[in-house]
């Protein structure tokens, strides 16, 4: 899927999309070529996610396998309702067994645009509506084992419209808060989803939250 997301957006919209009003950032660092790869050997598949063995040739002409993680794209988002209130999800995950805040975030379905899907994320996980959305910057969330890409929006002007709908597995429950209450847990380290502090760190530099 493509990394970018074609979004027509305008006046202040344009601004948070570029991330803000500041200069243009340093360019990336040079490219490397890329690694050699001798062989592939599938190890697992699943409707929900696959994993491969990579044999690498190294620069010294060394072998080295690499594993790698395959998972759809996905989709983040950051809602703040008409009344400025941020809406989250207290979210139980079961591989360490936590419940934390969360904004909502989910795959793209198959042949799904980003924005529709981050309209159906919103909906399913906390019963808004978005007016608009607009598009923050992306991100690789575990780009050492995988091509895993998260698109991040801004859902801008957010009402409640109806019930939550829920996978069987899910526990969550919805909650807003003050912008201001959202910074003092990303700075007390009470936000440790990787995806939810990154959307209120780029919503913040875009939006001014807090």
């Amino acid at each position: 899927m493509a990394r970018a997301v074609a979004e027509v957006v305008s006046g202040d919209d344009e601004r948070i999309a570029a991330g803000g009003a500041h200069g243009a950032p340093p360019a990336n660092p040079p490219a490397f070529p890329p690694f050699e790869v001798l062989r592939s050997e599938r190890i697992y598949d699943s409707s929900w996610c696959g994993l491969r063995r990579d044999i690498l040739r190294l620069d010294e002409g060394r072998e080295q396998e690499h594993h790698v993680f395959e998972v759809s794209d996905s989709v983040c988002v950051l809602p703040v309702r008409t009344d400025g209130r941020i809406v989250m999800v207290g979210q139980h995950r079961h591989p360490h067994g936590k419940t934390h805040w969360e904004v909502p975030a989910g795959r793209i379905d198959a042949g799904e645009d980003p924005s529709t899907a981050a309209h159906r994320e919103l909906r399913e996980e906390t019963g808004h509506r978005a007016g608009r959305l607009v598009p923050l910057p992306g991100f690789y969330p575990t780009n050492g084992i995988s091509a895993h890409w998260s698109f991040l929006f801004a859902a801008l002007d957010c009402e409640p419209e109806g019930q939550l709908q829920l996978d069987p597995s899910e526990r969550l429950i919805v909650q807003t808060f003050e912008p201001a209450e959202c910074g003092a847990m990303l700075r007390a380290g009470r936000i440790e989803d990787g995806f939810s502090a990154l959307a209120l760190l780029y919503g913040n530099l875009a939006l001014g939250l807090f």
